[in-house]
């Protein structure tokens, strides 16, 4: 076969170190540009981007090139960098250590987008921890529980 041809899709979820709150309503908006524009340069393709004050979700499209790793670690350094620099909380922002990141298929990512712009919505009725949880469980990955939040 002459080409390549793929569609891969990630789900990528992390949050704020501590999980605090400190994701103004004010400035996200701005911060998820300025992801976009780091996905982009990676050339990779962001879908959608939402979350809480304490987390964010990303759907991502990649190319087989792309080392996820590498490419949510530019995203957490370069996002907090510019929070740091624009000074948008007091002290420094941190993300938490690690990521989750969940495969998509063609198939199911109108739902997952739909899961993502709902964010709100989801969280009047569960915490973060909780939704995290379900994700793991969901997707069958083995974890323990002492382990998930090691940063708080």
């Amino acid at each position: 076969m002459a080409n390549t041809y793929t569609q891969l899709y990630f789900h990528i979820v992390f949050a704020v170190k501590g999980r605090k709150n400190h994701i103004s309503i004010k400035w996200k908006d701005e911060l998820y540009k300025y992801i976009t524009g780091i996905v982009s340069n990676k050339k990779q393709k962001l879908l959608i981007i939402n979350g809480m004050p304490n987390h964010i979700h990303l759907l991502i499209g990649t190319k087989p090139n792309c080392n996820l790793s590498d490419l949510v670690r530019d995203i957490k350094a370069n996002s907090s960098k510019w929070i740091n620099e624009k000074k948008l909380i007091p002290g420094k922002f941190e993300w938490q250590t690690g990521f989750g990141a969940f495969t998509v298929s063609q198939s199911q990512l109108p739902k997952i987008i739909e899961y993502i712009k709902k964010q709100e919505e989801h969280h009047l009725t569960k915490t973060f921890k909780e939704e995290y949880i379900e994700f793991l469980n969901a997707y069958q990955i083995d974890f323990k529980p002492e382990y998930i939040f090691k940063d708080e």
